[in-house]
Order: structure tokens, then sequence, then C-alpha cells
């Protein structure tokens, strides 16, 4: 899933006289010596104004990594919100489909969490945590992306999180994963972004060992915030060359 550049290319075409003689046809067109070749003498100079071609011997620079960009907020200077982060009223990941519920942001990232990773955030100085719930059969998953200053720290939030992000009803989409309802979670980290999921049934039933549907649910959210992170800093590197 990254980056791009730009190769300028100069083409120079050439015209190459080609003459064809017919020795001892018997086609009807004229002798070698009716259309004679022209003398060294008569070749016209080079044109003094057109200067030859040249071509650079240094290879073009490789494109911009956007991970640098993702990395350190100096450079990851693109608007953020949930509307630029998770646009649009649905998710689209390996081949399913959810709905959209409710969004919500906050600078207060312990308000969008429970248990112990709200001081886990705060101690390694999240700036924001962005909220988004989808919903599919009966299976809803929250994601919440936590934006730190830079990699380094959002890294060290991933390793020490403990569950995990609130879980985000509204919009048509009830209380779930609440009031000691076992459900799936995770924690991942992109750049100077940490994202954590938590699944489960919207019936208020726990999730088992051994049931499959609200743990695809959490992986589809996590695979889908990765790829809403990583084409931010795509396009972000984009600009930087054709800008």
């Amino acid at each position: 899933m990254i980056g791009g550049g730009a190769v300028a290319t100069a083409v120079v075409a050439a015209i190459v006289a080609v003459a064809v003689v017919n020795e001892g046809g018997s086609g009807p067109g004229p002798a070698a010596s009716d259309s004679p070749a022209p003398s060294a003498s008569e070749t016209p100079p080079p044109d003094p104004e057109q200067p030859e071609p040249t071509f650079s011997s240094e290879p073009p620079p490789p494109p911009p990594d956007p991970r640098d960009f993702l990395s350190s907020a100096e450079k990851d200077t693109a608007p953020l919100g949930a509307g630029t982060l998770f646009p649009g009223d649905s998710m689209k990941a390996n081949g399913r489909t959810y709905d959209k519920g409710a969004t919500a942001s906050t600078k207060s990232c312990a308000s969008g969490t429970q248990g112990a990773l709200g001081a886990v955030l705060a101690d390694n100085g999240c700036r924001e945590l962005i909220r988004v719930t989808y919903v599919r059969e009966g299976v809803a998953v929250t994601v919440g992306v936590a934006v730190f200053d830079d990699a380094e720290a959002a890294g060290k939030a991933k390793e020490q999180s403990r569950p995990n992000v609130a879980s985000l009803p509204g919009s048509g989409v009830p209380t779930f994963c609440r009031g000691g309802v076992t459900c799936r979670t995770s924690a991942n980290a992109l750049g100077r972004y940490a994202y954590f999921t938590i699944s489960g049934y919207t019936s208020g039933k726990d999730v088992t060992a051994s049931e499959t549907a609200a743990r695809r649910a959490g992986l589809d959210a996590a695979d889908f915030a990765f790829a809403r992170i990583l084409e931010r800093g795509q396009e972000q590197a984009a600009a930087s060359v054709t800008g």
C-alpha cells in the first residue's frame, strides 16, 4: 500500500535517410544512377543554434516515504478529524461492508477510554482521541485513534496499552461492550498514531473464545484504520513532490 515520484525524460527523434537500390531488378523503378546519393559537400551543416541534447548522469531522487510524514507532528500537517480520517457513511474492509455509526473527537483522551488505557494515553502525551463506530449483522466495533507528537510516543502507548477504548454508541447503534460484557480488543500503532478497537454484539451477549464474528469485525476495523492513516501519509508525500 506507497509513495510516488516524477521522472522527466527527454526524447530525441532522429531522421535517418535510407537509400534503396534496385540491383538488376526487372521492376519499373529508376536505375541507381538516376537517384545519386548526396555528397558530403551537399549535406547541410548542423544548425549552430540547436544545442546538442544532454542527459543527466544523476539518478532521480527516491520518492518520499509516507511514514516520514506520519511520524512527526511537524511534517504531518494535513487537516485532521473524524471527518477527514473516517469519511463517508460506511467502512469497506476485506470484502465486507459496515454501516457507519457515531463519531467523536476529544482533546481529553482519557475521557474516551475505559479501564487503564486512559492513564497510558495521558502519560505518553496523547493530543487527541478520535473514535468512530461501525456495525454489521448485529456486531458493532469502535475504533479509536490516539494522536501523539511523534512515533516514539505512539509506540510506547501501544506497548503499554491495557483494555481499552470505550465503545461509542449512537446514530442507530445501541450501547454495546459496557457493564462487564466480554468483548474483543486490539491495539496497534503507525507513525504518531496508536489505534485501538473494541468489538462485540449489539444484543449485549458476551463474546466467547470460539466465536469469530466479533474478532473479524475488530480485525476489519484495525485494517481500515491502518489503511486510512497510511493514505494520509501518502497524500502528503505526493503533495510534497508535485507542490
